[in-house]
């Protein structure tokens, strides 16, 4: 299982994706609570997905894949840029 940052919205939960350093969009996804705490803050609402879930949710979407524990501080993926 794997714990995957979301935006929560007043009606609604949607993935919150992010771009790679060379720019391609990408979804997160932990291996521990703790682990997304550390990297996107304490306030950051997740929801449990299996991969394959995860996967089956990106298959529409122009992604390249999922990053597994990402190490550094991620950049939110821009509406501007959606």
């Amino acid at each position: 299982m794997l714990y995957v940052p979301v935006r929560q919205g007043v009606f609604s939960t949607s993935l919150r994706l992010f771009r790679t350093a060379s720019g391609k969009r990408t979804a997160v996804a932990f291996t521990s609570p703790m682990r997304l705490a550390k990297v996107l803050g304490s306030d950051q609402h997740w929801v449990r997905l299996s991969e394959s879930a995860l996967r089956s949710m990106l298959k529409e979407l122009d992604t390249i894949g999922i990053v597994i524990d990402p190490a550094g501080t991620m950049a939110p993926l821009s509406s501007k840029t959606a």
